[in-house]
């Protein structure tokens, strides 16, 4: 049986993941976990943008909050000052690629789509600000509907589950509809890893990822250089990158379409070798 591929609405056009998106990470903030306060200067952020896309990024994923755990709340007028002059360069430079951005403020979602964004990654899932899907759906843009237990300053307190799995499916699925109901369109899921999970939550996440493909929406997976690596690998997130390889490998190979990473070149590797390891599944053998 021929597995169809999820698709979204992008600039009117239809993009269909049959290929798996490599989102590159941008963030325009001093205190993100991994690159905190590296891209903070427009022309810094516009020279990582350029590199991402030479390196093969499908999009970019702009954010100007940091979301780590504990992380302080910054509030819509502050984020949008850090956020507009990065987005407009790069959309300036890069007229054509698909850009994210990553905010769970309704009014920093619509003027970025005003000035040039496509689509909106939320890692409240629409929780935070009512007024979040409102704005998504007025814009016909696509919506990423993350799962997050609690909020960034409380999420890894005690993250309790009786079945990750089957609560992280029931929760996104009906989100899911409920953004539906409010007039969005096309929605891509993202289980949250890291948020609010558990080190032994976030891989049986990974192991069942098959099961959230199942809800029929394209998959985002944001697994790169989190502590669900270093946790393991006893490093921290600049010793990282094998090990976000290795589970970026893995997560594809369970259902993944869309990989959010902060290095494009060694993912964009991950996506040419899984193809070629499907095409090789694919070839008849010689007689």
């Amino acid at each position: 049986m021929q597995v169809v591929s999820p698709s979204i609405s992008l600039r009117g056009s239809l993009v269909t993941f049959h290929q798996p998106w490599v989102l590159g990470i941008l963030n325009v903030t001093p205190d993100s976990f991994h690159d905190g306060g590296a891209h903070v200067a427009v022309n810094d952020a516009l020279a990582a943008a350029d590199r991402m896309v030479a390196e093969g990024a499908d999009a970019l994923d702009l954010g100007a909050q940091s979301t780590k755990p504990g992380a302080l709340p910054v509030d819509a007028a502050k984020e949008w000052n850090r956020l507009e002059p990065v987005l407009h360069a790069v959309r300036e430079r890069h007229p054509e690629l698909p850009l994210s951005v990553d905010t769970f403020h309704a009014r920093v979602a619509e003027r970025a789509l005003a000035a040039g964004a496509d689509l909106v990654n939320d890692v409240s899932g629409g929780k935070a600000d009512p007024d979040m899907w409102h704005v998504v759906a007025e814009a016909r843009a696509p919506y990423v509907l993350m799962h997050m237990q609690g909020t960034p300053q409380t999420m890894q307190a005690n993250p309790t589950y009786d079945d990750v799995v089957c609560e992280v499916r029931e929760a996104l699925e009906a989100a899911m509809h409920r953004a539906w109901d409010c007039g969005v369109g096309d929605v891509i899921l993202d289980v949250g890893f890291g948020f609010g999970k558990r080190l032994e939550h976030n891989y049986e996440l990974l192991r069942n990822l098959d099961v959230l493909a199942a809800l029929g929406a394209p998959l985002l997976v944001g697994v790169s250089r989190k502590s669900m690596i270093q946790g393991v690998l006893g490093v921290d997130s600049r010793g990282a990158l094998n090990g976000t390889t290795a589970l970026h490998a893995w997560a594809l190979d369970r259902g993944a379409h869309v990989l959010r990473v902060h290095d494009v070149a060694a993912a964009r590797e991950v996506v040419h070798l899984h193809n070629a390891l499907h095409a090789t599944r694919q070839t008849p053998p010689v007689a």
